[in-house]
């Protein structure tokens, strides 16, 4: 929480939500919009694997980096090596490089077993000797018409393992079916970082601008702002499907408006609670 967010969670934006634009471009739109800070999704992007520039675009923008996304989806199975651990320790090193102080980590797939075999243990380890949050993020079964598919070890709900540090995200509790605030619930103080976004039923990751699917996404941040979740909220949305610039910008900015309506602490009106 900062000075400039009095009562409610820093808001920041996850790079990816302007993916195809760089990491470059996100610091810009962060700014330009009105985030408070910037998550950095290790990728395919260049710049988001090299820690100068991380943090001279931070310096340039004048935006805190509130997290580091470590590289473990499929698609950047190759960033920065093809060891898991080796990627975790140097999401770690960028962190503390760049002043933030949350990684955000995926459960391993059940494919990589030696990796999952300790990853509960492995991940307090890292916790203390880098100093850095490790919030393991809740994914989801992957769903093949009425099949559903266990893809993670040692599982895609982090409030089942004893992770001193969470993430909850809203498109990835829209697949699994999963009530985001009985996770939040469940998993009380641990719950240290929000990926907030929107979702259907659908077996897809649609990650869609806030309050345009119907997992209660303005519910879960009310129950945030109530239980004085003091945590970072970054929004992580798609816009690839944005023809221009400006519809890009259009929903970047009303993720952000609806993240400021729904997490606003209500106060109490002029003279509530006078002895008259």
């Amino acid at each position: 929480m900062t000075a400039d967010a009095p009562g409610r969670p820093r808001i920041g934006l996850s790079t990816s939500s302007v993916y195809p634009e760089s990491t470059a471009h996100a610091f810009a739109y962060a700014a330009s919009v009105g985030y408070e800070a910037v998550e950095v999704m290790v990728g395919i992007d260049a710049l988001s694997q090299q820690v100068d520039a991380v943090r001279q675009l931070a310096e340039h923008h004048a935006i805190p980096v509130s997290a580091v996304h470590a590289p473990c989806l499929l698609f950047t199975q190759r960033v920065w090596g093809v060891e898991p651990w080796g990627k975790l320790e140097r999401s770690a090193a960028m962190a503390r490089a760049v002043g933030a102080e949350v990684v955000v980590v995926h459960p391993p797939f059940r494919w990589q077993r030696e990796y999952a075999r300790d990853f509960v243990n492995g991940i307090a380890a890292l916790e203390e000797s880098s100093g850095v949050a490790f919030a393991v993020e809740n994914m989801y079964p992957w769903r093949a018409s009425r099949r559903r598919m266990e893809m993670y070890l040692p599982g895609w709900d982090p409030s089942t393992e004893p992770y001193a540090n969470t993430t909850i995200d809203l498109s990835h509790a829209a697949i699994a079916q999963s009530d985001p605030v009985a996770m939040a619930e469940r998993l009380g103080p641990r719950l240290r970082h929000v990926h907030l976004t929107d979702g259907t039923d659908s077996a897809k990751d649609e990650h869609l601008v806030p309050g345009r699917g119907d997992i209660g996404a303005d519910r879960f941040l009310r129950h945030l702002a109530a239980t004085g979740f003091a945590g970072e909220v970054v929004l992580e949305i798609n816009t690839r499907r944005c023809a221009t610039r400006e519809e890009r910008e259009a929903d970047l900015r009303a993720s952000l408006d609806f993240a400021l309506e729904h997490l606003a602490v209500p106060t109490a009106p002029s003279g509530a609670g006078d002895p008259s």
